[in-house]
């Protein structure tokens, strides 16, 4: 990669803090550190220097230095680090000399992992992966994470783009070579279009998986859903443990969708109250439930809700698993916290059957998206690998037809292959995934 532009940028939060971290990247990184900080330190030892500002002299801080000099380094270019003590005043006035000084420009968001694949020090699929670590909120988003930024993904498409390179390289060979007498095309043909089956077989498995990896990257999406004053937003305030929804005795209060994110078992799970559905001709009410509706038919779970004076939610048609809960069940006789007709009964007011309804909606979460296991984590990757799947199922159903057609036809398989790693065809990919990661990362 050509790029003459130093960066620097804070790799530390904002605020203040014992220690504030800035980070630089490019070939002046080494004029940029003996200027500031005068004799370069030992490469990867952190050093003591009194940093002072070129322009002036004046002193800006007493900070450790580490020096990283390239290529092995995160970016793949040479890189420093300044330990700065964390007050404001003392980061701003090492950032503005930085500013100040020829050849060197304030990061962008995502810049130095952008430069870290442009280098080759990681491809796409693991500079995703270093996002999703950074926004993991949970132990399954960060198992996952770390999963991927450890390439699970990128060794296993990678095989799989060898072996179609492969069945590429015997296409255009019965192609360039037809004439060669030790060139068998029936034979050929047939062990290639053999392999393509298996390898778009082991694709489609894989495609199989029930949307796991991206489920659990966005959070287990749970609704709750009833009639006005079942308890909906009494229950999500419990759950949560923190007043989130205003509960009112007057029907239609929840109007919008409120949503709050818990923690299950180190999953994501997100809870949504959601308006009273009921039969209304006010509009502002109506606007709600038909919202509401829209939520459940996007959720992974729905739990019905049923007050004790009977009314439950109708759900018909509803593709995604209902889980009937009776609310306020400190008012029925004879309370059963799992009822023989598969209810859960619950008490917001005494507590009771609370933690078994959260030990259910776990239970759902763990059995739709897994442990971090899943190969595939955001829908850019199974666009290219159903890409992929979807020109070997061609290649193979137009087997025995013109071999221009199927040698292009993986050409194409490869070319989709080579989407997920970063390979080919990423610019706008790249700009979308930066635009998302925090400065200095």
């Amino acid at each position: 990669m050509i790029d003459a532009e130093t960066l620097f940028a804070p790799a530390s939060g904002f605020g203040r803090a014992a220690v504030a971290v800035i980070r630089l990247s490019g070939p002046g990184a080494r004029d940029v550190v003996t200027a500031l900080g005068g004799a370069l330190p030992p490469p990867r030892r952190l050093s003591l220097r009194t940093l002072r500002d070129p322009a002036d002299g004046s002193e800006l801080d007493r900070a450790l230095v580490a020096w990283l000099p390239g290529p092995n380094t995160y970016s793949g270019e040479d890189m420093a680090e300044l330990h700065l003590h964390g007050g404001p005043a003392v980061r701003m006035g090492v950032l503005t000399a930085l500013a100040r000084m020829p050849g060197c420009r304030a990061a962008g968001p995502g810049a130095f992992t952008r430069r870290a694949v442009l280098n080759g020090r990681m491809d796409l699929a693991e500079a995703e992966a270093v996002a999703d670590l950074i926004d993991a909120e949970t132990e399954g988003q960060r198992r996952q994470a770390l999963r991927q930024l450890d390439g699970a993904l990128s060794r296993q498409v990678a095989a799989w783009r060898a072996e179609a390179i492969d069945c590429l390289a015997a296409a255009e060979a019965a192609l360039d070579f037809a004439d060669e007498g030790d060139v068998d095309d029936a034979g050929l043909d047939a062990a290639l279009f053999c392999r393509a089956a298996s390898l778009r077989d082991r694709i489609a498995q894989v495609l199989r998986d029930g949307r796991r990896g991206e489920r659990l990257r966005d959070g287990f999406t749970v609704v709750l859903a009833g009639a006005p004053n079942a308890g909906k937003s009494t229950l999500l305030n419990a759950l949560s443990r923190r007043d989130v929804a205003i509960v009112s005795d007057t029907p239609g209060t929840t109007r919008d969708a409120i949503e709050v994110r818990l923690d299950l078992g180190g999953l994501p799970v997100l809870l949504v109250d959601t308006a009273g559905l009921r039969d209304t001709a006010e509009p502002v009410e109506a606007e709600g439930i038909r919202r509401t509706r829209a939520r459940i038919a996007g959720a992974d779970l729905v739990l019905a809700l049923v007050p004790p004076e009977g009314g439950e939610p109708d759900l018909a048609g509803t593709a995604v698993r209902v889980l009937t809960v009776q609310t306020k069940a400190d008012l029925l006789a004879g309370f059963q916290e799992a009822r023989s007709d598969g209810r859960l009964e619950v008490s917001v007011k005494t507590g009771r059957g609370l933690d078994a309804l959260l030990d259910a909606i776990q239970a759902q979460a763990e059995a739709g998206l897994g442990q971090g296991e899943a190969l595939i984590t955001r829908a850019r990757h199974r666009a290219a690998l159903e890409a992929c799947a979807a020109h070997l199922d061609r290649l193979c159903a137009g087997a025995g037809g013109p071999p221009e057609l199927s040698a292009e036809n993986l050409r194409l398989a490869v070319r989709a292959l080579g989407e997920v790693a970063g390979h080919v065809g990423v610019d706008d990919v790249l700009d979308r995934l930066f635009a998302g990661f925090c400065i200095g990362k």
